[in-house]
């Protein structure tokens, strides 16, 4: 069991994370405190690090749970299919450093040309979902070019041996 904690570089909050590996993969529990929200997150992916089960919850009351098939298709806590997310393989948590992680982790070695990517984008604190298309690069052995190619944003991340974010530049930092 791993766990890693991150600060915002501007205003107040804290990222905790405990990242459990087994036979089947990967679970990720977490909680996010920001300037004006609290949440908890589970994220369990396969042995792939493939996104198939998310689970958020807002301090008071808000929840979302998504499956994933880890090939593009995403249902609903319900099992209603969301079309809006196919093609997405990875999760993206507004306020989240772990998720990240995700893609550098499951991209490995095919990061050393770029890869576009859409992910299930998670807006903190309203859980409003939608398709984002982001890309990363490795630069170096733990540094990683991200961008969101629909805003223009980019950053260069630096990573621990895990792949986990140990830097983002004028966002978060690893306080472990």
């Amino acid at each position: 069991m791993e766990t890693c904690r991150w600060i915002p570089e501007a205003g107040n909050g804290i990222e905790h994370l405990t990242l459990r590996r087994d036979g089947a993969g990967l679970f990720a529990q977490g909680a996010v405190i920001g300037d004006d929200f609290g949440a908890f997150y589970t994220i369990r992916c396969d042995s792939a690090w493939r996104v198939r089960q998310a689970l958020v919850e807002v301090a008071g009351g808000a929840r979302l749970e998504l499956h994933a098939d880890g090939a593009g298709h995403w249902q609903d806590g319900q099992g209603v299919s969301i079309p809006a997310l196919a093609g997405c393989i990875d999760i993206d948590l507004t306020a989240s450093c772990f998720t990240n992680s995700l893609p550098i982790r499951r991209l490995g070695a095919a990061l050393a040309i770029r890869q576009e990517i859409d992910v299930a984008w998670v807006h903190l604190p309203a859980l409003h979902v939608e398709p984002a298309r982001q890309a990363y690069t490795r630069l170096a052995s733990h540094l990683y070019r991200f961008e969101g190619v629909d805003t223009g944003f980019m950053a260069d991340l630096t990573v621990d041996d895990e792949g986990l974010v140990v830097h983002y530049p004028g966002l978060f930092h690893r306080t472990d």
